[in-house]
């Protein structure tokens, strides 16, 4: 049961341990939770039938970012303390942040400090600078590779970024979407995952445009209760371009509606739109935290997972829908065996 504000149990049966392609099911099988925004109402189907909710001169905005296999694992040179990088953000001067995990016991407790040398094998290594300054379980990072020679070596050695409740370490291949162009995204924009091409052409024949921006995914979680409930919004980089704003302008001047495939494309949408809704073509980084006090300028619908209790994915959802109705769908999923997480059901709100 839910309750006040956004705290409830999940089920551990209703986390999504595998991608539905190993349960049996193709990717357009997942359910399928549409909520009304006019009216209250709820409606359960399976994701391949998405195409009843919309009408032509609707625009679903995807986010293209290809995720990263963003999790290296090495060894301090000096003392032979083996950790877990998890890549966090690609910083303009071509460093990363990351979340330093030791290999044993406390995470956080193996000695980790500035100057350390990691190596990971095949000519990489990184040196530890200097915690960040906004996210303090971050630590700045400098590689021994940069550009394609470092890309080439962090596909060879890293793996996605896995959580407890994922079963196997699936191949890298299950943490893309069949759209995904650009990577750098640490973890997968899992909203548009259910997408085939079939299903995105049945759409188009039926009047639904597309439009594409990027913006490349932090980390969801800190490893750290306590940090992920204050909701700390990592600074993520996007790129609208000139054709996606002027889609969605279109869109909006002829009456249609501008449909959001992730919440990172609301954050991103969200952070170059003027006070008119008007969105402008921008490359630049954003924090911006979503929450019921925001006017939504841009966006009209949210096609999004399910989150997890207290997750700050449902603050934002609260500027589409009142908590109330928010908690009572979530009820109702639960009661219903929805899954959970990057692998698992998705919600529609319109």
């Amino acid at each position: 049961m839910l309750s006040q504000p956004f705290t409830f149990v999940l089920p551990a049966d209703l986390s999504a341990t595998e991608p539905p392609e190993r349960r049996g099911i193709t990717r357009d099988r997942v359910r399928l939770m549409t909520i009304n925004r006019n009216g209250d109402r709820v409606e359960h189907t399976c994701f391949d039938g998405i195409g009843e909710f919309l009408r032509p001169g609707d625009l679903l905005v995807f986010n293209t970012s290809r995720t990263l296999p963003a999790s290296l694992d090495g060894c301090d040179v000096t003392t032979g303390q083996c950790v877990e990088i998890r890549l966090a953000q690609h910083l303009p001067d071509d460093s990363w942040l990351a979340l330093l995990l030791c290999h044993q016991g406390n995470p956080f407790a193996c000695g980790l400090q500035s100057g350390m040398q990691i190596d990971f094998g095949q000519g990489l290594t990184a040196r530890v600078e200097s915690r960040d300054t906004h996210i303090l379980r971050l630590w700045k990072m400098r590689f021994s590779k940069s550009g394609t020679e470092f890309m080439d070596l962090l596909y060879r050695l890293g793996h996605p970024i896995r959580y407890e409740y994922v079963s196997a370490p699936w191949d890298l291949d299950y943490y893309q979407t069949v759209y995904a162009k650009e990577p750098g995204s640490v973890e997968m924009p899992s909203a548009g995952r259910a997408f085939t091409w079939k299903l995105l052409f049945g759409l188009k024949r039926l009047g639904v445009e597309t439009a594409h921006i990027l913006l490349h995914t932090g980390l969801s979680s800190y490893m750290d209760d306590e940090l992920d409930a204050q909701h700390p919004a990592s600074e993520e980089e996007y790129l609208i371009s000139e054709t996606a704003a002027q889609k969605i302008n279109r869109t909006h001047e002829e009456g249609g509606r501008v449909i959001a495939v992730g919440t990172t494309v609301v954050r991103a949408l969200e952070s170059v739109a003027d006070d008119t809704g008007k969105v402008q073509s921008q490359h630049g980084y954003t924090r911006l935290h979503i929450t019921a006090n925001h006017k939504l300028k841009a966006v009209d619908g949210l096609l999004t997972g399910l989150h997890e209790p207290e997750a700050s994915h449902l603050d934002l959802l609260t500027a589409f829908l009142p908590a109330t109705e928010i908690r009572q769908a979530y009820e109702n999923a639960i009661q219903r065996g929805y899954l959970w997480h990057e692998f698992g059901d998705l919600n529609l709100i319109l």
